[in-house]
C-alpha cells in the first residue's frame, strides 16, 4: 500500500499548543515508519530506482533490445537467454560438455524467481540432473551463451550444435517466450565435424 505524507501541517505547528504539535509530529513519524518497512511484495516494473527494486524482489528475468531480433528475454545481468528447441516435456538434455558453452540460468535455493512486468511468458523452475534448479519460461529451460560477451548480443540465436550425439538448435526468446527472429548479429552457425561449431 502506498501512503503519502502531507507536509501542510508544518505551517500550522506555530498556531497550536506545543504539546499537541509534538504529538502530531510523533504520530506522523510512526505512521510513515510503519508504512515503509518490511514489505515483501515484489515491486512493479518501470520508474526510477528499478535496479534497486529488482534486487530486493529477486528479479531474475528481464528484457533487452537486440538489433534485428527486437525485444528479447535477458537474465539479471542483461545477457540474452536462450532455449534449446530439443528440450521439451521437462527433459534436460544439455549436460556434460554442452555446459561449457551454454550456462543454465539457475535459481538459488529458497528464492522465488520474479520477472519484469514486460515478460508475459509463464515463469517456472525445473530440477537439473546435477541437482540444481533452473529457470524456465513456458516450460523451456533457460541458458546464456558463452560467446555473448555483452548485453545486446545474441550470437546463440538460431545456432545449431551437437554434444554427445545430441543435436541442438538454440533460440533467443521474445517476452512471450516464443522464438525470436534471427538478427544480423546472430551467428546462425551449425556444428561441424568437431561437433561444436564454435
Amino acid at each position: 500500500m502506498t501512503t503519502q505524507t502531507s507536509h501542510t501541517t508544518r505551517g500550522r505547528l506555530t498556531r497550536i499548543p506545543l504539546g499537541t504539535g509534538l504529538a502530531a509530529v510523533a504520530a506522523a513519524a510512526l505512521v510513515a515508519a510503519c508504512s515503509s518497512g518490511g514489505s515483501s511484495a515484489p515491486a512493479a516494473g518501470g520508474g526510477g530506482g528499478a535496479s534497486q527494486s529488482s534486487a530486493a524482489s529477486g528479479t531474475m528475468l528481464s528484457t533487452g533490445q537486440v538489433s534485428g531480433a527486437g525485444t528479447v528475454l535477458t537474465d539479471s545481468s542483461g545477457m540474452t537467454v536462450y532455449e534449446a528447441q530439443q528440450e521439451v516435456g521437462g527433459k534436460i538434455m544439455c549436460t556434460g560438455s554442452c555446459l561449457s558453452f551454454w550456462m543454465p540460468v539457475t535459481v538459488s535455493q529458497g528464492t522465488t524467481p520474479q520477472a519484469a512486468s514486460a515478460v508475459t511468458g509463464k515463469l517456472g523452475m525445473i530440477k537439473r540432473p546435477d541437482g540444481g534448479t533452473q529457470l524456465t519460461v513456458n516450460g523451456h529451460p533457460l541458458y546464456t551463451f558463452k560467446q555473448d560477451t555483452s548485453p545486446g548480443s545474441d550470437m546463440g540465436n538460431n545456432f545449431s550444435d551437437n554434444f554427445g550425439g545430441t543435436a541442438f538448435t538454440w533460440h533467443a526468446l521474445t517476452t512471450a517466450g516464443a522464438a525470436a527472429p534471427t538478427s544480423a548479429g546472430g551467428s546462425g552457425g551449425s556444428g561441424g565435424s568437431g561437433g561444436y561449431g564454435y
